[in-house]
């Protein structure tokens, strides 16, 4: 057995229940990336990317082994996605970083609430977004069993996820929220999977949105005190 072979199948047992080591990894770059999100740090898109890669291994490996777990196809799809947006993010973050470096703020990028037709926007492609993806995946998932809600649920977290991370990459406040909505499906899908170390990180995960959701929204009423109070002194100069 080559190096790689024994890196890609190590596994732990834990309460009886073979867990690959590319799980907890993966899950644990996640957890470091969602801290690196919450203090606004660029380096949170490249080690997103990295834990992304790992478990998109994890989830997609029952589509070529067999006595796998149970496949997902949305989890393995949204890591796809996650990467790609991720991308964007980094990028972004990058060059807004470095306005706010000239204006003495070392912070990637500064938390606003997502305006009406953007948020209009995002809840639309996330609507359209399920009844397609739900589809698909009952298309692609034809010849394996598995009850209708399986495939809702799936499309859920596959497009919220997406509508999440981009909503990060703006800077939108709105992007724990979203999180939150798609931890309240995903956490009981992955336990109902048996996907243990995953479940339990989104479970942690979801009370660390929690406080990200505080922390953002405190932000964004001190850094948004400043422009309403100058727009009220400009306003009054008109007058």
């Amino acid at each position: 057995m080559s190096v790689l072979n024994w890196l890609y199948d190590a596994q732990v047992t834990i309460g009886g229940h073979p867990i690959t080591w590319r799980e907890i990894i993966g899950n644990a770059f996640g957890f470091a990336s969602a801290i690196g999100g919450l203090r606004r740090k660029v380096w949170a898109w490249p080690i997103g990317i990295v834990g992304n890669a790992l478990l998109f291994s994890v989830f997609i490996a029952a589509t070529f082994h067999q006595g796998a777990q149970v496949p997902l196809f949305g989890q393995a799809g949204r890591q796809v996605f996650f990467i790609v947006t991720s991308v964007y993010g980094w990028w972004r973050w990058r060059q807004t970083r470095a306005l706010h470096v000239a204006t003495g703020d070392e912070h990637a990028v500064a938390p606003r609430w997502a305006n009406a037709a953007e948020r209009i926007g995002y809840l639309g492609v996330w609507v359209a977004g399920v009844l397609v993806c739900q589809w698909l995946f009952a298309v692609i998932g034809a010849g394996w069993p598995a009850p209708r809600w399986y495939y809702w649920c799936d499309a859920w977290i596959f497009v919220g996820s997406f509508i999440a991370t981009f909503a990060m990459a703006r800077g939108w406040v709105d992007f724990w929220l979203c999180w939150i909505a798609v931890d309240l499906v995903g956490v009981p899908e992955l336990w109902h999977s048996h996907y243990y170390p995953s479940a339990v990180l989104y479970a942690v995960y979801a009370a660390l949105v929690v406080y990200g959701f505080t922390v953002w929204l405190r932000i964004s009423r001190q850094e948004s005190a400043p422009e309403a109070h100058h727009r009220h002194i400009a306003a009054g100069e008109a007058a």
